[in-house]
């Protein structure tokens, strides 16, 4: 058992960096956060100077441990989160970027991903990594920076550059150049990694045209990825655990075990279902992925669907309506009525994410009446969460074939009762609020935890996992039928509207 008390959880997000420092029982002890620059050079494009990640992040480190006011030597290991499937490019020698990131939200390979559709390149895809042909991952942006950098294929071919997610760039640094690593929740969300045969694909490397040599070494979530300088932090810390957010968000809400699912209401908001040894190949549009692994060789996998809408519509409301000033206004306004009045708001704004994948849906508002009023809107932008996130979860009951046991909340809205009290009513199932609702950090902090020691295995880390409420629903079954039928009935007044746009 390791005598440190302490672990450093670095939460690296798309706007900012962030940096917690927990103790033995999952507390927050300490913390910062920093934003850093956005960069959008063409229309659809987004980009990040990799220096402002690293810069920001180490900031915020130093940071949370001078809040926490402890020293590095009290650490016990830094854990890793971080924005999926942006891709950056470096040089091994120097550990310059030769282009900026290209962030997970860029559109700029779109026509990429279309003509290997046309190729027939599509179900093979899918089939070794359970993911869709999209420009959201990461092996399109790499072949785009190779082929648009001049010179720098030859290079890459020639083993002077390396690749990585914003997990293995942090790495880089931290360690000095000396460790160039992912964990395979990161490596899934590639498009180059077999998540059956747990390894890079020679078939998809020479689909996409990345060369090998410029790749990491993939490790369990909880490893051995190395140590920090001393002089970044006045002591070298182990660096021993990695996932992306959303997989980090799962295990900060100890979602170990088989049917365990997690939501994490943001701006969008992200289902991950738990679906054990059992890599499920979804029918419904949802992703197949990996959920963590903790030791070599083997790993959990996930269902995860991507609501595109949900805090955004509150944001709308403050800003595009003005009918609330500050977001937390909502719940203030939503309890002046005891229903929506009729009215279903589906925030499809940019289109419909899972388990419809529509980009040409469009916001509508239907069911108004004279009687509506200003709550009717308010409380039917809250439900609407609700009512996605149930879309969303029928989508993955269908494929995994067996019914959500209960639901684990976090993020923004998961403070709101009104919308979880409904989320509860529209499922039929328990959903949990958690004491501590920084999730994603907290995983992170849980992965590098159990491999040095400060935990001695899973039953410990889900001990320290505490509820803050319970929501159960209270909501006939025939009123549920009721109900989401008319919400089906709104969405297909949204879908297909800007077609012909």
């Amino acid at each position: 058992m390791s005598t440190e008390r302490y672990v450093l959880a670095l939460d690296a997000g798309t706007t900012s960096s962030r940096a917690i420092v927990f103790d033995r029982a999952g507390q927050i002890r300490g913390l910062d956060q920093a934003e850093f620059p956005q960069q959008f050079p063409a229309p659809g494009w987004v980009e990040h100077d990799p220096d402002d990640i690293w810069r920001s992040q180490l900031s915020t480190a130093r940071g949370a441990l001078r809040n926490a006011n402890v020293a590095a030597s009290d650490i016990a290991a830094i854990g890793i989160a971080n924005q999926r499937e942006t891709a950056l490019l470096w040089e091994r020698a120097t550990g310059r970027p030769v282009h900026n990131a290209i962030v997970w939200q860029d559109r700029r390979t779109a026509a990429d991903c279309d003509a290997l559709r046309v190729a027939g390149h599509d179900e093979p895809i899918r089939r070794r990594t359970g993911l869709l042909l999209d420009p959201y991952f990461s092996a399109t942006k790499i072949r785009w920076m190779l082929d648009r950098v001049p010179g720098l294929r030859a290079r890459a071919e020639n083993g002077e550059v390396a690749f990585g997610t914003v997990d293995t760039w942090l790495i880089w640094n931290l360690s000095g150049g000396t460790r160039h690593a992912t964990d395979v929740t990161n490596a899934s969300r590639t498009l180059l990694f077999d998540i059956e045969r747990l390894t890079w694909s020679d078939e998809l490397l020479a689909t996409f045209g990345v060369p090998r040599a410029v790749l990491p070494d993939v490790l369990p979530s909880s490893a051995d990825f190395g140590s920090s300088r001393p002089e970044l932090f006045g002591a070298s810390i182990a660096i021993a655990g990695v996932a992306g957010d959303q997989q980090a968000a799962l295990l900060g809400q100890a979602g170990f075990t088989r049917g365990l699912a997690k939501n994490t209401y943001g701006t969008g908001s992200f289902v991950v279902l738990n679906t054990g040894d059992t890599i499920v190949r979804s029918e419904t549009g949802l992703l197949s992925t990996i959920a963590f692994g903790f030791e070599p060789g083997r790993v959990s996998y996930a269902l995860e669907g991507s609501i595109f809408v949900t805090g955004a519509a509150v944001q709308w409301l403050r800003d595009g309506l003005g009918i609330i000033e500050r977001s937390a206004d909502i719940e203030t306004l939503a309890r002046e009525v005891n229903d929506c009045g009729g009215a279903y708001f589906v925030p499809a704004f940019t289109g419909l994410g899972a388990p419809y994948w529509d980009p040409h849906a469009r916001g509508t508002l239907v069911g108004l009446t004279r009687g509506t009023t200003r709550a009717h809107v308010a409380r039917a932008a809250l439900e609407a969460m609700g009512y996605q996130t149930a879309d969303v979860i029928a989508a993955m009951q269908r494929d995994a074939g067996f019914a959500l046991g209960e639901l684990r909340v976090d993020g923004g809205a998961a403070r709101n009762d009104i919308a979880m009290q409904f989320q509860a009513d529209i499922l039929g199932v328990d959903v949990v609020r958690p004491q501590v609702t920084e999730t994603t950090a907290l995983g992170a902090a849980y992965l590098a935890g159990l491999h040095t020691g400060l935990w001695p295995d899973l039953d410990a880390v889900a001990h320290h996992w505490r509820e803050s409420r319970r929501f159960r629903p209270a909501l006939a079954p025939t009123r549920r039928a009721a109900l989401l039928a008319r919400w089906r009935r709104a969405v297909e007044r949204s879908r297909d509207w800007a077609r012909d746009d």
